[in-house]
């Protein structure tokens, strides 16, 4: 018996060993494409990045000069970290075929995404005598000449792709960063009047000035604010912040300050982390903090998406109070005309924004957040070189009392010099 059983157990073994090599010698006898097909399939669908890995190779022994095996290879080596694997791999593809789209957009990405825009910029530009209108390699240019600060470029390139592709919105979601950038100096100047039918006897005047500085680290913003609210004058001073953090991360800081809490918070403070996302999309997440008599935290959580000619943004903000928690929300859509401050903005929200100096006093009485509110605003921005003209109008129907609504129009116009 003990003597059969090791016979059985050896020829499980030879029976493992033969199915395997059948296996083994199967999947090698394969033709190149359906290799490559395999490959992809193991990449995109199981994940199984070492087995793509492994079959791409097996391809590439059948067919050395697959110039479009050895292009995803060197991608999925970048995905998996090894990227001495993805650079040799890639160089040798363009070595021989240097007017390979693919294969310089593969490169000058796998730079770009590891800190060296300036190969990247080699690369992408070496792809771009050959392609001079390639929407991917334009867009890469943008993003790696604003990674380099190279802001004025970076506009220049994005404006050719957008001129040539109106609707492409990933270079509307660059174009948006990079000018905010490529200006060192802003200087903004808006007025507003407010005007109630029921809740106030006299209108509110809203003025704001402020100067804005690029950083190597981000932007910095000096504000003030003034109000007439009340018949009661008032000024705020208030210093923000929009760090770099990252290729996918930036940030928001604020802080301000007023000595009359008739017209503005006593204190007010900010933050929020940004996340460019793909396909367009913008996350934030983040909170604003207030005092007037008391501390007010209130939670905001943002989605952008930008989708041909239009940008779209879904904002919520939550304050917990009494073990209740308040809502707002509201939803923006941008259609742009031109470049990154030539647009129309048109805005549906429902409670009041603790962003927005024109009315954020309504939030100090401990009630009145928590009544309803609906309003729509529209706006409209238009650029003259270096010059920002905007004007804007909004209806809110805000429930001041219990049961009792009021309407308050809002009339506003705006400028800002970028030098």
């Amino acid at each position: 018996m003990r003597y059969a059983a090791v016979e059985m157990y050896k020829i499980s073994i030879l029976l493992l060993l033969l199915i395997s090599f059948k296996l083994v010698n199967a999947q090698t006898s394969l033709p190149t494409d359906e290799l490559f097909k395999q490959a992809r399939s193991a990449a995109f669908e199981q994940k199984n990045y070492p087995l793509a890995i492994s079959l791409s190779k097996q391809a590439l022994a059948k067919s050395p000069d697959y110039s479009e095996i050895s292009i995803f290879l060197g991608r999925v080596y970048t995905w998996t970290g090894k990227l001495d694997s993805a650079r040799s791999t890639l160089s040798a593809v363009l070595d021989k075929h240097p007017d390979i789209e693919d294969a310089a957009f593969a490169a000058a990405s796998l730079e770009y995404w590891n800190n060296n825009s300036a190969k990247a910029l080699q690369i992408v530009n070496s792809g771009l005598k050959y392609h001079p209108q390639s929407t991917d390699l334009l867009l890469l240019k943008g993003k790696v000449l604003n990674d380099l600060h190279q802001y004025k470029a970076a506009d220049s390139t994005l404006n050719v792709l957008i001129k040539a592709d109106p609707a492409n919105s990933d270079a509307r979601a660059v174009e948006d960063r990079v000018k905010d950038n490529s200006s060192i100096n802003k200087l903004s100047l808006s007025y507003d009047y407010i005007y109630f039918d029921k809740e106030f006897n006299s209108p509110w005047q809203v003025v704001e000035l402020d100067y804005s500085r690029q950083t190597s680290f981000g932007s910095i913003i000096g504000t003030l604010n003034y109000a007439n609210r009340f018949n009661t004058n008032g000024l705020q001073y208030e210093v923000d912040a929009y760090p770099h953090i990252s290729k996918m991360f930036y940030a928001y800081v604020s802080a301000a300050y007023s000595g009359n809490q008739t017209v503005f918070p006593k204190a007010r403070g900010g933050f929020s982390l940004y996340a460019n996302l793909p396909n367009s999309f913008e996350g934030e997440l983040g909170f604003r903090y207030l005092y007037f008599s008391g501390s007010t935290w209130i939670y905001t959580a943002a989605l952008g998406k930008y989708y041909k000619n239009f940008r779209f943004t879904l904002r919520t903000y939550l304050t917990p109070s009494f073990g209740s928690v308040s809502q707002s929300y509201s939803f923006n859509t941008r259609y742009y005309f031109g470049g990154a401050f030539d647009y129309l903005s048109f805005t549906l929200g429902t409670g009041v924004s603790p962003d927005d100096p024109r009315n954020i006093i309504l939030l100090n009485n401990g009630n009145n957040y928590k009544l309803s509110s609906d309003n729509a605003e529209l706006a409209y921005y238009r650029t003259f070189k270096r010059n920002i003209f905007f004007i804007n109008a909004s209806l809110e129907n805000q429930e001041y009392r219990f049961q009792t609504r009021g309407n308050q129009l809002d009339i506003g116009i705006g400028y800002q010099r970028r030098f």
